[in-house]
């Protein structure tokens, strides 16, 4: 047994728009422990392989970049989402451009360095315990974790939430095309040969339709602390 399996991790799995990440800070924040979101760690990759000129589809270039690259999340000191540091960089308003999203996807089909992001993955399971938000956590990356959790929300009430979210930063958008877009990408995840979006057998099911998010937070905590 590695001394890392001995280590406590809280999976917290779902499709887009279910609250993951606020839930994931916040639950990691009253633990006190590490947090890994995980959808940022092929943005991340991206990104540094981009600073460093690379051709993205230089499969050996790019696994190097990813077995190399060091990310590290932060707490922001004003509250607000957690800071991306890349190579000691602070990243995280690159991450969220489109360029970004579009060369996480480039390097997310080459195995070898989904491969090199899994290793990375476990590797933050350190004590005193891990909070592992994103969508295969339960499933592929820490099937032993003691503690799992799949948080769902209604297409309706996700779109809602992510139109709120894109309004504030100015964008134009409309609530119609946003619970399609969820609905597609809801049937992609579930539909996808490798690690399809599904809770895990031993997960406790949260339906956050309704709810704020400090009840969501003290029902996830329950899960850890009865």
């Amino acid at each position: 047994m590695s001394p890392s399996s001995s280590v406590p991790v809280l999976t917290i799995d779902g499709p887009s728009g279910s609250g993951k990440g606020t839930i994931s800070r916040m639950v990691a924040e009253k633990l006190g422990w590490r947090l890994l979101d995980s959808g940022a760690l092929y943005r991340a990759v991206g990104y540094a392989a981009g600073m460093e000129g690379l051709d993205l589809s230089d499969a050996e270039a790019v696994t190097r970049c990813a077995e190399t690259t060091r990310i590290r999340f932060q707490a922001a000191a004003d509250g607000n989402d957690t800071r991306v540091l890349v190579n000691g960089h602070d990243a995280t308003d690159e991450l969220r451009t489109e360029t970004a999203g579009a060369a996480a996807s480039a390097i997310a089909s080459i195995p070898s360095v989904r491969q090199a992001l899994v290793d990375m993955q476990l590797a933050f399971r350190k004590a005193p315990g891990l909070v592992a938000d994103g969508r295969d956590m339960g499933t592929v990356i820490f099937p032993d974790a003691p503690f799992k959790v799949f948080l769902t929300a209604s297409a309706a009430e996700r779109a809602k939430r992510r139109y709120k979210q894109l309004k504030e930063k100015g964008l134009s958008v409309t609530l119609a095309t946003l619970q399609r877009e969820i609905e597609a990408r809801d049937a992609r995840d579930a539909s996808r040969a490798v690690a399809p979006l599904k809770p895990a057998a031993d997960a406790v099911f949260i339906d956050t339709t309704g709810m704020g998010i400090d009840d969501v937070v003290a029902k996830v905590l329950a899960v850890v602390q009865p």
